[in-house]
């Protein structure tokens, strides 16, 4: 069932979930346990325990410290796979005349590993549910950990592209998996300020990795990029091993004990489907949201993508050094905005739970619709028609990418902590849709952009994407409006088909 209410009704007859999450929370006159009953794909009963009573006490087993000590590792493991899809992009011409092949295909070589990593969470959002958060985020880095070793001794093109894949598909469960992790471990008002530093690293990696990969590529080979990835994904495995906690408040391989091996099966099959994940849009809510999430993303990869091919010919550059300089505009306007992005969003949620007496999970969608709508809109407008027609001198497109970094901050705190506050039971897989669906456009965008701007020129394909932004802060305003009740309509189907169903 969508948000957080609760039933009392249809107490599941296994008593191993409240057992567990009772040795979590401290069992007293003020707390107690009730079952959430929901409906999902293939019509199994989704069971999720929420606390009643002081509801912040689930939220209070790790100390403060020990809080920024996790959002810190998280930070920095969700810094890693992003900060790989675009290092390479300063290299993308040696990398090329090693391969022998175009800077095109390297460039589809990048998009190829956006696909994956927004394939990746179908798997891993459903998976860290079942087994916790801790020990899928250490099988994780240590795989993206060997893969990166890959990518660096890659003989020929196609291991190159194999190689880049698989480590995709890995440092995806970073993302997923800290999300969850702040909504293990956040209260709700609280959430948007601890996943802005958490999103910092997924929005400061892309922008920095061009530039880290520009000085590495004018003084030494492209190889040495994956190289010190393979020395920041070491790093990572050691930080999940020893200062990562389990998290979660209830692990779903508690439900597998006792039970024949062919129903054990069964049920991992339901729980781990894919089409479960991709069930969730059913909900217009969710949609809207992905939409505004992946318009975000498509407007990040489509401006950093072609820099080299787009500001080195304006402003008649040469080396990949300086081109990589551009990226440091947009990477300090994401760091800038960590600071006010996420305390933005919290306080529009206390503003209005004021205002109406309760909180509204939508309501937290009102602190990004400005950024989303016209600060970053107009800087790719002036971004995009400034290199087009030759105005403004570096100093101006510097300005519009540190801008649209700060504003991007303001946005996706905002969009994250409402996946995790709207399905409470299934955080983590409304999580991975989002992330899912982005990456799509991310994968779009990368592949997409240089050949556009060839056609029609940086200013028009810009015009493209601040109009895409525009299209998605309508469709999330609309569900600030309407997104409880669209909820609250799925809710009633899905009740009343299976009330028909047990009646058949």
């Amino acid at each position: 069932m969508a948000s957080t209410n609760t039933s009392s009704s249809s107490v599941p007859n296994n008593p191993q979930p409240e057992k567990q999450f009772a040795s979590i929370v401290p069992r007293d006159d003020r707390l107690q346990l009730e079952p959430t009953i929901s409906t999902s794909h293939h019509d199994m009963a989704d069971v999720s325990y929420v606390v009643t009573g002081d509801m912040d006490e689930v939220y209070n087993r790790f100390s403060l410290r020990r809080k920024h000590v996790i959002t810190a590792v998280l930070s920095f493991c969700s810094f890693l796979a992003p900060v790989s899809s675009t290092t390479v992009l300063s290299a993308v011409p040696e990398v090329a005349a090693t391969f022998q092949t175009d800077g095109s295909i390297i460039n589809l070589s990048n998009a190829m590993y956006m696909l994956f990593m927004g394939l990746s969470p179908c798997f891993y959002g459903p998976f860290c549910n079942i087994y916790g958060r801790k020990w899928v985020s250490v099988t994780s880095a240590v795989l993206f950990f060997g893969f990166s070793i890959g990518t660096a001794l890659a003989p020929n093109l196609a291991s190159f592209f194999v190689f880049r894949i698989l480590t995709a598909f890995q440092g995806t469960a970073f993302l997923v998996i800290g999300s969850s992790v702040i909504g293990d471990i956040f209260k709700p008002t609280e959430r948007g300020t601890a996943l802005g530093w958490f999103l910092s690293g997924t929005l400061i990696g892309p922008a920095l990795g061009p530039f880290v990969g520009g000085i590495i590529v004018t003084f030494r080979s492209w190889r040495d990029i994956f190289w010190l990835q393979t020395a920041l994904a070491g790093t990572a495995v050691l930080l999940v091993c020893f200062l990562l906690p389990e998290t979660i408040h209830y692990k779903r391989s508690e439900e597998l004990h006792g039970l024949p091996r062919a129903k054990k099966a069964h049920k991992m099959w339901q729980w781990l489907n894919p089409f479960r994940v991709i069930a969730l849009y059913r909900y217009p809510n969710l949609l809207t949201v992905a939409l505004a999430s992946s318009s975000l993303v498509w407007n990040m990869y489509s401006l950093l993508t072609p820099i080299r091919y787009v500001l080195n010919p304006r402003f008649e550059l040469t080396s990949p050094l300086q081109s990589g300089l551009f990226y440091i505009a947009p990477g300090c306007g994401y760091l800038f905005g960590t600071f006010f992005g996420g305390r933005w969003a919290d306080h529009i949620v206390k503003k209005y739970i004021r205002i109406r007496g309760e909180r509204v999970s939508e309501d937290r969608l009102r602190s990004c619709l400005i950024a989303m709508g016209v600060v970053i809109p107009a800087c790719m407008l002036v971004y995009g028609w400034s290199v087009e027609k030759r105005v403004g001198g570096i100093a101006l497109p510097v300005i519009m990418m540190f801008l649209q970094g700060v504003a991007q901050l303001f946005c996706f705190p905002s969009l994250n902590t409402y996946c995790l506050d709207v399905m409470q039971g299934r955080s983590a897989e409304v999580v991975a849709g989002n992330y899912m669906v982005r990456y799509m456009f991310a994968a779009a965008g990368s592949a997409a952009c240089l050949p556009a701007v060839r056609k029609i020129g940086v200013g028009w394909f810009s015009t493209i994407s601040a109009l895409f932004l525009v299209v998605a802060t309508i469709a999330t305003y609309i569900t600030t409006l309407y997104g409880k009740e669209w909820r609250e309509a799925m809710d009633a189907k899905k009740v009343a088909r299976k009330e028909g169903e047990n009646r058949v």
